[in-house]
C-alpha cells in the first residue's frame, strides 16, 4: 500500500536513514519526505515536506553521540506537534546517554532522566526503543514505552550455528540477568566474569567464575563501546581452555580503539544489530537487522495489538 493510504507516516533523522528505509520496506510504505537545512554556524532546521495533519507519525532516530542526533530528533518532534500530527511516536533503536542512569558519584548529572524529560517536553506520545542499558529507565517516562529486545534476532542466529557444548558468559556481573535469560532459553551453562575498573572504559582486572574448558563460549552484552571489556573477557576465556569465543551485543558503538581490539582478540566474531550505523571496518563484526522487529511493533501499535508475544525471553 502507498503511504498516503495509511493512517501513519514514518520519517527518519539523518543518522538512522538506512534503518528507516528497511523498516518502511517491511511495512510496505514509503519513507516520509523531510528536509534538514543546515546553516554555516552548525544550526539546522527541520521541515516535513508533506502533510502530516491527523496522522500517527513515527520518527526513527537513534540518539548516539554526537548531540546533533538528539537535537535533530527533538526538532522533528516539535515540528510534528506544530504540524497537527495526531500522535508523535519516537522510535529510538539505541537510546543514548542511558549509561548515566543514576548518581554513581557526587555532583554528577543523571543524563538518562534529563534526555527522557527533554523528549517528553518536546511532545512525544509514545517511545519505542530497544535494550535500554537498565530496564527501569522505562520509569523515566510518563508516556507508554514499548521496550523491545534484540534477543529476538540474536537467539535465532545462535541456534543456526549448531554449536556443541555452548556456554553463555557475561563480561561483567551487571549483565548477569541478561545472560541468564539466554542460558535458560538455550538450556546451557552460565559463566560470569567479575571485573574492576580504574576509570570509565578502562578495565583493571577480570576473573572467570565457572568452567569454560572445551566450550564454545558466547559472551552476551547490551553494547560494545571501546570493546575493552568484551575483548579482555574473550582472551581470558581462550586462555582458560575455551574452544571458541563469540560475542553478541544489541548495540554496536565501536568507538576509539574498538575495531583494532576486536580484530586482534580471540573473538571469532562479534554479532550486533543495526540499531547504530557501522561501516564494517572490522571483518569480525556481523550486523543483524532489527528492521522487521521494529516494523512489526509499529503495525501492532497502529492496530492496538499486544507486542509481548514478539518476545523470546
Amino acid at each position: 500500500m502507498e503511504s498516503e493510504k495509511k493512517d501513519f507516516l514514518v520519517f527518519s533523522g539523518t543518522a538512522t536513514h538506512y534503518l528507516a528505509e528497511k523498516i518502511c520496506q517491511s511495512l510496505e510504505c514509503e519513507l516520509g519526505k523531510m528536509s534538514v537545512t543546515r546553516f554555516s554556524d552548525g544550526e539546522f532546521e527541520i521541515c516535513f515536506e508533506e502533510s502530516i495533519r491527523g496522522k500517527d507519525v513515527f520518527l526513527v532516530q537513534s540518539t548516539f553521540p554526537n548531540a546533533d542526533n538528539m537535537m535533530e530528533l527533538l526538532l522533528m518532534i516539535d515540528a510534528a506537534k506544530r504540524a497537527s500530527a495526531k500522535s508523535v511516536n519516537a522510535v529510538i533503536p539505541y537510546f543514548g546517554w542511558a549509561r548515566q542512569d543514576r548518581k554513581s558519584k557526587p555532583r554528577v548529572s543523571i543524563a538518562a532522566k534529563l534526555v527522557a524529560d527533554m523528549l517528553s517536553v518536546a511532545g512525544i506520545d509514545r517511545l519505542i526503543t530497544m535494550d535500554l542499558h537498565a530496564d527501569q529507565e522505562q520509569g523515566f517516562f510518563n508516556v507508554p514505552v514499548d521496550h523491545l529486545y534484540a534477543n529476538c534476532v540474536l537467539i535465532p542466529y545462535l541456534q543456526s550455528l549448531n554449536l556443541e557444548n555452548m556456554v553463555i558468559a557475561t563480561p561483567d556481573v551487571g549483565g548477569s540477568k541478561r545472560a541468564s535469560g539466554y542460558a535458560k532459553y538455550l538450556n546451557c551453562p552460565l559463566v560470569l566474569c567479575n571485573k574492576t575498573r580504574k576509570q570509565a572504559n578502562v578495565v583493571e582486572s577480570m576473573q572467570i567464575v565457572g568452567d569454560v574448558t572445551d566450550a564454545n563460549v558466547i559472551l552476551v552484552d547490551d553494547m560494545v563501546d571501546t570493546a575493552g571489556t568484551i575483548t579482555k573477557a574473550a582472551n581470558l576465556m581462550k586462555e582458560n581452555g575455551a574452544r571458541s569465543v563469540r560475542a553478541i551485543a544489541s548495540h554496536c558503538l565501536m568507538s576509539g580503539p574498538a575495531n583494532e581490539r576486536v580484530e586482534n582478540s580471540a573473538l571469532v566474531e562479534l554479532v550486533c544489530t543495526d540499531s547504530i550505523p557501522y561501516n564494517n571496518k572490522c571483518k569480525k563484526v556481523k550486523q543483524l537487522s532489527v528492521a522487521n522487529l521494529i516494523a512489526e511493533t509499529i503495525r501492532r501499535v497502529e492496530s492496538n495489538s499486544s507486542i509481548s508475544d514478539q518476545y523470546i525471553i
